[in-house]
């Protein structure tokens, strides 16, 4: 079984722009590393937001069954 060595930090990000810039480029592979990241919702906000649009009773027959 062949041993896992983790390379540094620094190798790991100049090993992966090169990568980038061998297969798509140079305009492609800035463009990605320059795409704007999704904020995330705050997890509170996320789940009122979630229960805002919950139906009740629909909910609880898919978790416990219709019940008669």
């Amino acid at each position: 079984m062949k041993m896992s060595v983790f390379m540094s930090e620094e190798k790991l990000v100049s090993e992966a722009i090169d990568t980038l810039m061998d297969r798509l480029g140079a305009v492609e592979a800035n463009r990605f590393l320059s795409l704007p990241k999704k904020k995330r919702m705050e997890s509170v906000k996320r789940h009122q937001l979630w229960q805002s649009r919950l139906e009740k009773d629909q909910f609880l027959g898919s978790i416990f069954g219709e019940q008669s």
